[in-house]
């Protein structure tokens, strides 16, 4: 009955015309400021590189609920999942994702939300699903809700679509690899790995199945808890740093989300309140 529902559900979008965003939404802006604490931790300049990016995701990708709806607040946070990782790569592009299918929560590997086996929070699509994304809406919005658990399972996929770019997900993604840091790299995996297989290590076992799980898992970790894992983990820290482009130990992650009340300064900088310039969508209201 799933397959059923989304061939139909796939069918009926694929008639729509898909609407191109040109300019950046206030009212996203503003989820991004109250959900994404990396946004906030950017420069002016670069937060609006981080939009631009976040419309080009958007006006790319479609995404698709499976029983559940999508809400901005789901594009935002799932646009956000694919940027953090490249974003220190203006060129790139996700050119193997046409679909993101966000399901309500756990899934088994026949994509059922109901009955035995629902243990799968994300997947990268193959076979008869190549160019899809599955992701879990509860566990895309734990992830940005938890920011010190080390976790991400939107982070952690798209992690695994970088790593695809080259043609296999194997813990190597030879696209933003330099050639020196490949043996270094898969070294410094082993013994990690042997460290989490004789539970002498604070890195998510789930690490431990194998190199590309553990590329995944540790990437979450250096961009949720940098600090954490340059003092845990120095080494690890260096080589993704370079492999990144990234110093993220740089960035201010440990600041609150922010809160925007009716008189603070409205997130668009027009100087206003929030109330009397972009609040006046998010209230719902007019205000002369």
């Amino acid at each position: 009955m799933l397959l059923i529902f989304y061939t139909y559900n796939q069918f009926t979008k694929n008639k729509e015309r898909k609407k191109i965003v040109t300019t950046f939404p206030s009212d996203r802006r503003i989820l991004l400021i109250k959900h994404v604490t990396f946004y906030n931790s950017l420069s002016e300049g670069e937060k609006d590189r981080f939009e631009n990016k976040i419309l080009e995701f958007l006006n790319e990708t479609r995404i698709t609920g499976i029983k559940t709806s999508v809400e901005p607040l789901d594009e935002i946070l799932i646009a956000s999942s694919a940027i953090i990782p490249i974003f220190q790569f203006p060129d790139w592009q996700y050119t193997t994702l046409n679909e993101v299918l966000l399901y309500p929560s756990h899934f088994n590997h026949q994509f059922e939300t109901s009955g035995e086996g629902r243990r799968i929070l994300g997947m990268v699509g193959s076979g008869y699903m190549e160019g899809k994304m599955v992701l879990s809406k509860e566990a895309l919005r734990h992830g940005f809700q938890n920011e010190t658990d080390k976790k991400n399972t939107a982070i952690h996929e798209f992690i695994h679509l970088i790593d695809k770019a080259d043609g296999v997900i194997d813990g190597v993604p030879n696209i933003i690899f330099e050639k020196q840091y490949i043996i270094p790299w898969l070294d410094l995996i082993n013994k990690k790995i042997e460290k989490i297989y004789n539970g002498d290590s604070d890195i998510n076992p789930y690490g431990g199945t194998n190199k590309a799980e553990f590329f995944s898992v540790i990437c979450e970790y250096f961009f949720e808890r940098p600090k954490l894992l340059e003092s845990k983990h120095p080494q690890l820290y260096s080589l993704l740093e370079r492999i990144f482009k990234h110093d993220m130990t740089s960035r201010n992650l440990d600041q609150s989300k922010v809160e925007i009340g009716r008189n603070s300064p409205c997130p668009c900088n027009s100087g206003k309140k929030f109330k009397k310039c972009c609040g006046r969508v998010h209230y719902n209201q007019v205000i002369g």
